[in-house]
């Protein structure tokens, strides 16, 4: 016992029980087993769905050392700002004027802050109701079941990775730049490699590991760190818009919509990137002292600040240079040096790479969370989940995150992982939309057959009539018809649903305008997904397909085993007691 004790206390402990402790992985006979009974495994946890009690009590004894609570909604308000504010304003906002929007950069940054603030509003009422690490992971687990929460959990570690390695990669641009050289200048070209992964970068790995180090030190550590640090960013963000209006050139402002709607909402896809991270903060929860004060006033407050900020560092942008003329890569430098402001290249650069530091520092910080919920779940293995007794942070999640980060940001170039990260972030949010629907008008053991049935049909009819009115968009080039049979059928499922009767009202803080606003942000969810093109709805397909044969082959026979033995040792229990 002594012996077993001890090495439980040891936080690096490599044991293969501390991986894979589950009855299918103890021999090759009981693995084989298992991939037999594959079929009726996956029946049983499509259909289970897990508890709020499962998610806040019973869950985090994987942990073996809770996380501490710290955070307060200062503290979130600044993580949700130095999360946000990194790549999105200083990369993607030259990249998307000059290839989609032009001048309309600023209607895309609008619409793309619309429908991220509708999913604002979903987080925070999940957030509020269930305070724990996974974020979007547990709430899905709870109200859509263990297949979907693995889906989106692999989306969710997708997301991680991708977006790390593109603000890293970024970082090294910007660097470059600020050493007046070509934003590829610190890159290694590799002819034989494809386009797209040709350009290896060091520099990127060595910041992601330098900037997730700081979160495994302590949460409050890194938060103290960033407030500090993203006040320094607000002002010279100040500085950059008060700079770019008076430079400003109204003509650089025609034409204004150079490639119509559509190159608008192309650009809102990707810019939809520029939003992310704000999904991070809510797996702040578990470490937050009054949630439901706390969480809303951070999140809503935050998002509302950084649309409005983006809004008009772009339309400084635009009418500092025309849109045609700006950099992809560092445009807001290049742009003040074509206004004859040289030294001010300086102090963008230096800003964007302040930025895109905490943006690194916080996506560690909320990374590691989503990570331990799934690695609690044993969706993958819980070595993942233990806290460190001293820091009271999840290191090993940390550390899987950035290492892969790390390889990805060394070979992949910004171009290809934006499109891929901002469809997984869209997928979730999507999710996330049908998740509160069904939490607000299905409660199991309560909730009617027949009622049951009319809330699937009606959200099938939203769903399908948002994916129709994407591909008629995308093919008609602007055509009506189509979208004269395919919104009138999404207002009518929409109303349909408005007509049920509400199964549960949030105890604490309700989303308002239900079932109005998450249809709506299904709806511009789907419609960006559909705009970001046939590579990115590619790629994504790939990721999917290997996440599903990790799911056939280990997940689902971990959170199987898992599931039963609760179920197993419950009854044991009750047995006991009768006896």
């Amino acid at each position: 016992m002594g012996e077993e004790s001890s090495q439980t206390k040891n936080y690096w402990r490599w044991s293969k029980q501390d991986f894979f402790p589950e009855q299918s992985f103890q021999s090759w006979n009981t693995y084989t087993t298992a991939i037999s009974q594959t079929g009726s495994r996956f029946k049983d946890r499509f259909f289970d769905r897990s508890t709020e009690t499962n998610e806040l009590e019973v869950l985090p004894k994987q942990s073996e050392n809770g996380l501490k609570k710290c955070l307060t909604w200062w503290d979130l308000i600044w993580l949700s700002f130095g999360a946000v504010v990194g790549t999105g304003i200083f990369v993607l906002t030259g990249q998307e004027a000059h290839n989609h929007a032009g001048p309309a950069i600023v209607v895309a940054y609008v619409i793309s802050g619309m429908s991220a603030m509708l999913s604002v509003f979903c987080y925070t009422e999940f957030a509020v109701e269930i305070p724990v690490a996974g974020g979007s992971f547990s709430y899905l687990r709870v109200e859509l079941g263990d297949f979907i929460a693995f889906i989106a959990a692999g989306n969710i570690l997708l997301e991680a990775v991708v977006g790390a390695a593109g603000l890293a990669r970024s970082w090294t641009s910007y660097f470059a730049t600020l050493i007046n050289h070509q934003p590829d200048f610190l890159r290694i070209h590799v002819s034989s490699f494809a386009d797209g992964f040709n350009l290896l970068d060091p520099l990127a790995v060595v910041v992601l590991i330098v900037t997730s180090s700081i979160p495994m030190f302590g949460t409050r550590i890194a938060s103290s760190f960033n407030w500090i640090t993203s006040v320094l960013t607000a002002l010279l963000i100040l500085f950059v818009i008060v700079a770019g209006f008076v430079k400003a050139d109204t003509s650089n402002l025609t034409p204004f919509f150079p490639n119509g709607a559509n190159g608008v909402f192309q650009a809102s896809a990707v810019l939809f990137w520029a939003y992310t991270g704000f999904d991070m903060i809510a797996t702040m929860a578990e470490e937050t002292k009054k949630p439901a004060k706390d969480i809303p006033i951070g999140l809503v407050g935050s998002m509302t600040m950084i649309t409005l900020v983006y809004c008009l560092m772009a339309l400084s942008l635009s009418t500092m240079q025309k849109y045609s003329e700006m950099d992809v890569n560092a445009a807001f430098s290049v742009a003040f040096q074509s206004v004859g402001m040289k030294w001010a290249k300086y102090i963008v650069a230096v800003g964007a790479i302040k930025g895109m530091t905490t943006g690194l520092m916080v996506g560690a910080l909320g990374q590691g969370r989503y990570t331990t919920q799934i690695a609690r779940s044993h969706m993958i293995p819980p070595w993942f989940a233990l806290v460190h007794p001293k820091t009271g942070t999840p290191v090993n999640a940390t550390l899987l995150v950035t290492i892969t980060s790390a390889c990805v940001a060394f070979f992949s170039s910004l171009d290809v992982l934006s499109s891929v990260s901002s469809f997984s972030t869209l997928f979730i949010f999507m999710l996330m939309a049908v998740a509160l629907l069904v939490r607000r008008y299905y409660v199991k053991d309560i909730t009617s057959r027949s009622h049951l049935y009319k809330l699937l049909f009606l959200m099938a009819t939203i769903i399908c009539s948002s994916i129709g009115t994407t591909v008629y968009y995308n093919l008609s080039h602007g055509g009506w018809i189509g979208h004269a049979i395919t919104l009138p059928i999404w207002f009518l499922g929409t109303l349909g649903i408005a007509f049920l009767p509400q199964q549960r009202v949030p105890k604490l803080w309700a989303v308002p305008l239900v079932p109005w606003l998450p249809s709506t942000s299904i709806m511009i969810n789907v419609f960006l997904i559909g705009a970001l093109g046939k590579d990115a709805t590619i790629r994504f397909g790939i990721c999917t397909l290997i996440m599903l044969l990790y799911y056939v082959f280990f997940g689902l026979h971990a959170t199987y085993d898992v599931a039963h033995q609760k179920t197993n040792d419950l009854e044991t229990l009750k047995g006991s007691g009768s006896s």
